[in-house]
């Protein structure tokens, strides 16, 4: 694997906007993989480019059936249109099949909204859940589900999440898939986007979670007070002493953790991981070999391209603090670039991850995480 590593060290400082002393990580950042290396199995677009379904797709989370993995993302003319609803593509035999609308956000002929954030789950003994948003903004919108007992062939009428004291309308997991402990907890890992507030924009981490298999859900009230971090869309990583851990990307050109020993109940105060980001999407997952492995854009916004969503990369930690950049997926300059990965391991050992290409499909990569 080390073969294929660019001989470049590229050392990034962070914290010093943050008004502290900063911190900093050396990391060797590989060079563009092809399949076949850096445990790249294969690499495929659900659909092609010259043969798109909407003018842009974007937001796909991936979940493994007894028929194979679907898919699920949001499209339409862009987003925010009125348009944009909720697609789902089923992947057999090596290929994805053509996607199909299966929900929206349209209330009535009149009220119509655009349907965000797809997100794909199940439950212990449970149909598969699909989670999305529906709303003018995100402000302004509301947790909304279906679910589905034929592996995603049919979905039952949309439920709303319901509403909360503490955080308004539940929004289910707002991008990144729940995870559910081996006592059944579901923990929803979720986050606010508020804007109009003195610092412009307020963001805050919290978590839904359920102790009845999805059946209600309490509130782990925000973790953050939106000023030393903007952080939202955390993934959950599950260590093998029980503890907990999120990733979360911030504003503030870093992604942040922060942990629990408490099964999610409480949380430790947000820090830095020493991993740049460029005000991007990640997602991350436990492997059944302890590791973790977390996909998202090695950049900031600012320097020499690649830079912003222009590089796609995958990290592995054995501990959830020391990160190693194992592989590069991309790293072409691309209009509106590689961004919102979804990531899983199947139950034959091999990760799934897809993620938005350019607005303009979903890409699919299966890797082995014997050969990273």
């Amino acid at each position: 694997m080390k073969n294929y590593f660019k001989k470049l060290t590229l050392l990034f400082v962070i914290g010093c906007a943050l008004g502290s002393a900063g911190s900093a990580q050396e990391f060797n950042i590989p060079e563009l993989a092809t399949v076949g290396q850096n445990g790249v199995v294969s690499a495929q677009f659900i659909y092609e480019l010259d043969e798109k379904p909407t003018a842009q797709c974007h937001a796909s989370t991936i979940i493994e059936t007894s028929h194979g993995l679907m898919c699920a993302f949001f499209a339409g003319t862009h987003e925010k249109n009125n348009d944009v609803g909720i697609r789902v593509s089923h992947f057999n035999d090596g290929k994805w099949s053509w996607p199909v609308e299966v929900t929206n956000g349209f209330l009535s002929d009149s009220v119509k909204h655009p349907a965000w954030n797809p997100v794909l789950f199940r439950p212990k003994n449970g149909p598969i859940i699909l989670f999305y948003k529906v709303g003018p903004d995100v402000d302004n919108w509301w947790g909304v589900y279906t679910t589905s007992t034929d592996e995603g062939r049919t979905w039952t009428k949309p439920m709303t999440m319901g509403k909360n004291e503490i955080v308004g309308d539940l929004l289910g997991p707002v991008k990144n898939k729940a995870v559910q402990l081996a006592d059944g907890t579901i923990i929803s890992p979720t986050s606010l986007e508020r804007r109009g507030t003195p610092n412009g924009r307020d963001w805050r981490i919290y978590f839904e979670i359920s102790y009845d298999n999805g059946k209600s859900w309490k509130v782990i009230p925000p973790i953050n007070d939106g000023i030393t971090y903007d952080a939202i869309q955390p993934s959950v990583l599950i260590h093998k002493n029980g503890d907990l851990q999120i990733i979360a990307r911030t504003m503030q050109d870093v992604l942040v953790t922060s942990w629990s020993k408490d099964s999610g109940k409480t949380w430790s105060k947000l820090e830095d991981t020493g991993l740049p980001n460029p005000n991007s999407g990640t997602d991350a997952v436990t492997l059944h070999d302890g590791r973790h492995l977390l996909v998202y854009n090695h950049t900031t916004k600012k320097g020499e391209e690649p830079k912003g969503r222009n590089m796609l990369n995958v990290a592995i930690s054995k501990d959830g603090h020391a990160w190693d950049v194992v592989t590069t997926l991309e790293n072409k300059p691309l209009q509106d670039g590689y961004s919102y990965p979804a990531v899983i391991q199947t139950s034959d050992g091999k990760v799934h991850i897809t993620y938005t290409y350019g607005r303009r499909s979903i890409k699919h990569v299966e890797m082995d995480p014997t050969e990273i």
